[in-house]
């Protein structure tokens, strides 16, 4: 571990201000990578450190909203926190990506709000918006899809 004070997320007195945090905000779970170590706390508990994630990821678990079937040019856009799911920047804007728009890896498909930030997320891929899989102000988990993307478009 490291010393206290020092800005370290895995700090004792860190973690309890992050579970403040998360009782203030009502957020049922955060998960946190620093340095390769990670650490998910949960509402009720803190779960235990886990492995330094790898740096390939294996295959992604079937959701419901995907088939198994799909070919190799259908990807999926995927949440990367807990958060709320907004496809616009404010109400009176036009939604960020929509079905039918070419995306780049640069393009900022939604945000996420996580305790009062707002990230932007950005596709991560080339290709064309075939299917949007929440709605807008849904909550999101860590990898849920967001966005079903034809690659081969």
């Amino acid at each position: 571990m490291s010393e206290p004070g020092d800005g370290d997320i895995f700090d004792l007195e860190q973690l309890k201000r992050l579970i403040e945090l998360m009782e203030e905000h009502d957020l049922g779970e955060v998960e946190l990578e620093n340095a390769g170590r990670r650490v998910r706390l949960q509402r009720g508990g803190v779960a235990p450190l886990s492995a330094p994630a790898p740096l390939v990821a294996a295959a992604p678990a079937v959701a419901a909203t995907e088939s198994a079937a799909e070919p190799d040019h259908i990807v999926y856009i995927r949440s990367p926190m807990v958060g709320s799911f907004y496809s616009k920047p404010n109400p009176d804007s036009p939604s960020y990506v929509k079905i039918g728009d070419h995306v780049d890896p640069e393009t900022t498909v939604c945000m996420v709000e996580a305790m009062k930030n707002f990230i932007p997320i950005p596709a991560d891929v080339r290709g064309e918006i075939v299917a949007v899989l929440v709605e807008d102000g849904d909550p999101v988990d860590h990898d849920k899809p967001l966005f079903k993307v034809d690659t081969s478009r």
